[in-house]
């Protein structure tokens, strides 16, 4: 009996200081909460006509002001990011996602940031749904959403001449999902091309590095051409500290010998950079050292962003070739994973390779070269005036108004070619001048892509066609006519542009902004 009455005076208690709570709360909040109070404020719906004057206060968001009225549409416009307690969880780890988007390689201005941090470091204000903090809540959210996973408008890369094609990206995926488990805020769902995730990572160590420490530029000493095994100098302490402070070089013991430990750091350093290394220093070696920590940090910045313009479905490609034109090299994945790498010589600055993709479809052996009319034009032609014998000199013929180079060990395009037809006349083949290959800067072609090692190229491709071996692509290779081959299975090419890449071992790599398309870029990330 007493139990009951116990019980009947708890509920009467709690019932007046519920009613008691609404009624003192009724002017702040958008709903009556008297019976819903105890239940989740996700329930509640809101006035929908609220949504178009939010977004008349908010203009620097208006262009997510019908993604937003569609997405509480779905959902009777009930309110997202309350719970019974008040703001809820991922309305708290968004709100640290969206302050922390430097993290994800992003410099842009948060819109309303103030306003934004007032909702969430407030505490009386996250007691009762507050529909200003619902709604700039979601704004943002699509901001993040906007900038992290989509990018630069794609007309803006076009601009860049970055023709590679970009996976049209749509809300729709994340905003159900957010819909059904609001935990999808809170997870990492890797949803980009890998190698963003991984440029992510070296970003964080860098940055890290910059908090903590800098270094300063390393001039070659006066008398001295380069610094080798033996040598004592000042610069050598320079160059060991920094290797240090960038992870080459376990220990920093300050000194300035140059000894065989800081020799193999110097060569791992020269990797990074693209350069075959010896354990000399020289002065070019010197200067990548120098290299400001803030420019490396905003060349990973620059290089996450191209990694949002890139399919993540490429990893998970049977076959793929990809070139990346300022490292000079082809990678052959099969599956996922790196079977083949080969160095490439590239387009010269006045003959840029193009960044685009296509299906290769046919290899040729002992091909013609057929001359573009821009080669015809700017060199054939005055060549000839100059020398009337200077087509059979160098094995080539008229052929229908256009100048062909025969079959043979000194045509320009080598002993084979790889065509995945293209309105870029661009495409992957052999060549004469294999001295090239030997160079740690390979910009030196027409436009098209010379492989060091074709025949290894054509093998790895035609590896499951029983009719073809090594010997069988050699005698092709040296037959003096032409002779097609048909791949059963086109494999998608792929030429891009990274100047910051993770390896498969983690290491990052940035090499030399061959085409200089990095600042242009830089420019539009980084928001004055």
């Amino acid at each position: 009996m007493k139990r009951t009455v116990l019980k009947t005076l708890l509920f009467t208690l709690l019932s007046t200081l519920l009613i008691t709570a609404c009624k003192k709360n009724d002017s702040e909040s958008p709903t009556e909460l008297s019976e819903q109070e105890i239940k989740d404020l996700s329930e509640i719906p809101f006035d929908s006509t609220l949504v178009a004057p939010f977004f008349i206060k908010h203009p620097q968001l208006e262009k997510y002001h019908k993604d937003v009225t569609k997405l509480y549409a779905k959902q009777d416009f009930r309110f997202m990011w309350y719970d019974r307690n008040g703001i809820n969880e991922f309305a708290n780890i968004l709100y640290n996602k969206i302050n922390n988007l430097s993290e994800e390689g992003v410099e842009a201005n948060i819109p309303y940031k103030l306003e934004f941090n007032s909702f969430y470091e407030t505490p009386q204000s996250s007691k009762d749904p507050q529909i200003n903090a619902e709604l700039l809540t979601t704004a943002l959210y699509f901001f993040y959403l906007d900038k992290v996973y989509h990018g630069i408008d794609a007309a803006k890369s076009n601009e860049m001449e970055w023709f590679l094609p970009r996976e049209k990206q749509t809300y729709a995926a994340y905003t159900d999902s957010l819909l059904t488990d609001g935990s999808h805020v809170k997870k990492e769902k890797k949803t980009l091309f890998s190698q963003y995730y991984l440029l992510r990572d070296a970003l964080k160590k860098y940055r890290a590095i910059e908090k903590k420490a800098s270094w300063d530029s390393i001039a070659m000493p006066s008398g001295y051409k380069t610094l080798k095994i033996g040598d004592s100098l000042t610069a050598i302490a320079q160059v060991r500290t920094r290797l240090h402070l960038e992870g080459l070089l376990d220990t920093d013991n300050k000194s300035g010998m140059y000894d065989a430990d800081l020799a193999d750091a110097v060569v791992k350093f020269k990797a990074t950079r693209g350069i075959k290394g010896d354990k000399l220093l020289y002065a070019s070696t010197l200067n990548y050292l120098s290299t400001p920590l803030p420019n490396l940090i905003k060349t990973i910045v620059v290089n996450m962003e191209r990694c949002r313009w890139i399919s993540k479905d490429i990893a998970n490609a049977k076959e793929v070739i990809a070139v990346n034109i300022p490292a000079y090299q082809l990678t052959y994945f099969e599956n996922g994973k790196n079977v083949l790498n080969l160095n490439v010589v590239v387009g010269k600055t006045l003959n840029k390779t193009v960044i685009f993709s296509a299906p290769m479809k046919y290899i040729v052996f002992s091909p013609y070269w057929n001359l573009p009319q821009s080669i015809i034009k700017n060199e054939i032609v005055p060549a000839i005036n100059r020398n009337p014998n200077y087509l059979a000199q160098h094995n080539m013929e008229w052929n229908n108004g256009r100048v062909r180079q025969k079959p043979g060990a000194g045509n320009s395009l080598g002993r084979v070619k790889f065509l995945f037809p293209n309105s870029n006349a661009i495409y992957l083949h052999d060549t004469p001048s294999k001295h090239l290959f030997t160079r740690d800067k390979r910009a030196f072609s027409h436009g098209c892509i010379r492989v060091e090692h074709p025949e290894v190229l054509a093998a790895t491709i035609m590896k499951n066609d029983t009719a073809w071996d090594a010997e069988k692509i050699d005698e092709a290779m040296h037959l003096g006519k032409e002779k097609w081959y048909t791949l059963k299975n086109k494999i998608p090419v792929y030429i891009g542009y990274f100047t910051s890449w993770v390896d498969a071992t983690g290491t990052i790599h940035f090499y030399d902004d061959v085409y200089n398309r990095d600042p242009a870029l830089a420019a539009l990330l980084f928001e004055k």
